[in-house]
């Protein structure tokens, strides 16, 4: 018996009084928050490098 087996098979719990996030919502927050601070500046930088190179 597995640890879990118990409550594996229970119903999907609907809440009565708050209604269901759509979807879009839902994946929004797990959605990372500028999660490297500073790569879009330094992506510019590089932009401007390689522009003044190859011009």
């Amino acid at each position: 018996m597995g640890e879990y087996d118990d409550i594996i098979n229970l119903p999907h719990h609907v809440s009565k009084r708050h209604p269901q996030m759509s979807m879009w919502n839902r994946a929004a927050q797990f959605a990372p928050f500028a999660a490297v601070s500073g790569h879009e500046d330094a992506l510019k930088d590089t932009e401007e490098i390689v522009q003044e190179d190859f011009g």
